[in-house]
């Protein structure tokens, strides 16, 4: 297995105060939609009336964005980085079927975000890639640089309806300033690196990248013809 990942950063995760059991499912970044759902089949019948539980949120799909370039030899490396996940982290230990990693929570991706309501067009899609793009690895790239990769997908169909629109762009490793950030406190501190596509898709292999968005984007990335 390739060596390309330097350690995960050792950021924590403190529960202050679990207000589960006062919460209301209409309320918050994430609510819960309740409703009682019957199954009308092709030959006309219906099924008994059966409950569904599904996750609502304003701002529903995202984008992903893989940003790449080819060295002097023309082996073509991209941009992953670092992530804490807290309900990744916070796995109750008695659901585990196998041993979980130290780092549990802590996951390399490329950048992702969730598409604002000015932006639910396809003009606004790739102004949302350019965004996360500075927002994460500090590239200044127009959305016209963001490029199509593949068709959308559904990242969790039975729990939410979001869509992941993907893209990549190629840049310049000489002008990545920054990242901007977008005021979360879960970007703070991320490490960012760059590894050849072929390593990173090793590393997918290796089970070393369990993000399933970014296994996807890097698939296709080695899919594109050059």
């Amino acid at each position: 297995m390739p060596s390309s990942l330097p350690p995960l950063p050792a950021t924590d995760i403190v529960v202050l105060e679990d207000r589960s059991a006062t919460a209301r499912c209409d309320e918050g970044f994430i609510r819960l939609r309740r409703q009682k759902l019957v199954a009308r089949y092709p030959d006309g019948t219906v099924s008994d009336p059966f409950e569904y539980d599904d996750a609502q949120r304003t701002a529903l799909d995202a984008v992903v964005v893989v940003a790449h370039y080819r060295d002097q030899a023309g082996t073509q490396f991209v941009y992953l980085r670092s992530a804490l996940r807290p309900p990744v982290a916070m796995r109750p230990r008695e659901v585990w079927p196998i041993p979980e990693r130290p780092t549990l929570g802590h996951l390399w991706e490329v950048p992702a975000g969730l598409v604002e309501r000015n932006e639910r067009s396809e003009q606004g899609l790739r102004e949302c890639a350019a965004r996360e793009l500075g927002e994460e690895l500090g590239f200044g790239l127009p959305a016209s640089a963001m490029q199509p990769l593949g068709p959308s997908t559904f990242p969790a169909p039975a729990l939410i309806g979001e869509r992941h629109f993907y893209f990549h762009c190629e840049v310049d490793p000489a002008s990545r300033g920054k990242p901007q950030g977008d005021g979360s406190a879960l970007e703070n501190h991320a490490t960012i690196v760059a590894v050849s596509l072929d390593d990173a898709l090793a590393l997918v292999r290796a089970g070393e990248i369990e993000d399933a968005k970014t296994e996807i984007a890097l698939r296709r990335l080695a899919e594109t013809p050059r």
